[in-house]
């Protein structure tokens, strides 16, 4: 399997500084073990996974040593990730989660 994944500080505009967060945008779902590996590789505080679906986004988010149910920097950093590829045509990213729906403007 070969995935792209993006090392993110949030919360700044210089290079080594902010909150790290690890993006993994996905096809489809791979299981839960996987993306736990994937994330304690990572050794990040959070690694967020996202799906594209109808509405937007799905995301979830796991540390080293398990999912979470809600990560901000993460869901920034994820969101950082959709703009540049650009996966939207418009200034919001929609993502929904365990926690419910999280929405993300691009300023």
């Amino acid at each position: 399997m070969k995935l792209d994944i993006y090392q993110i500080d949030a919360f700044t505009n210089q290079l080594f500084k902010g909150n790290p967060a690890a993006v993994v945008p996905l096809d489809s779902w791979i299981s839960d073990d996987v993306m736990q590996n994937i994330a304690a590789e990572n050794n990040l505080s959070e690694t967020a996974f996202y799906v594209r679906n109808v509405e937007g986004f799905e995301i979830r988010w796991f540390t080293p040593a398990v999912e979470v149910d809600l990560c901000g920097h993460a869901t920034l950093a994820a969101a950082f990730v959709v703009f540049e590829r650009g996966e939207v045509m418009k200034n919001q990213v929609v993502f929904s989660s365990k926690s419910g729906v999280l929405k993300v403007d691009k300023k």
